[in-house]
């Protein structure tokens, strides 16, 4: 049996200290059959994940999140109704940390948004 990915990305714009990308989330990937059954929502620990695997392929780094200075959930992220995601991303390497700012869009409608601090890790 394949495993379908949480999500996949559409398109991924790298220019100087921003990442803008589309994303398509899948709405039959096995995590919602747990999250919840009857009305599926992207989990928030998924949407951090979903941060991280972009920054990590925009900068061509390995990383881990390790501050968290701000986190928002503001809307939630139903695969069967908004699938189509926007991620916008600031950042600014400063030694070995990314800080960044993202913000996760459906539309118009915010549902994330991150102040973080990444480090690139061995690989």
């Amino acid at each position: 049996m394949i495993k379908e990915p949480l999500f996949n990305i559409i398109s991924l714009n790298h220019e100087e200290n921003s990442v803008n990308t589309v994303l398509e989330i899948h709405q039959y990937n096995e995590i919602f059959q747990g999250h919840f059954p009857d009305h599926p929502v992207v989990p928030g620990a998924c949407m951090l994940q979903i941060v991280k695997e972009v920054v990590t392929k925009a900068l061509d780094k390995p990383l881990r999140l390790i501050k968290a200075d701000n986190i928002k959930f503001l809307s939630l992220v139903e695969p069967g109704v908004n699938h189509l995601l926007q991620l916008d991303i600031a950042y600014q390497i400063i030694d070995n940390d990314i800080k960044i700012n993202a913000n996760l869009r459906a539309g118009e409608v915010v549902c994330m948004k991150l102040q973080g601090t990444f480090q690139t890790t061995q690989s």
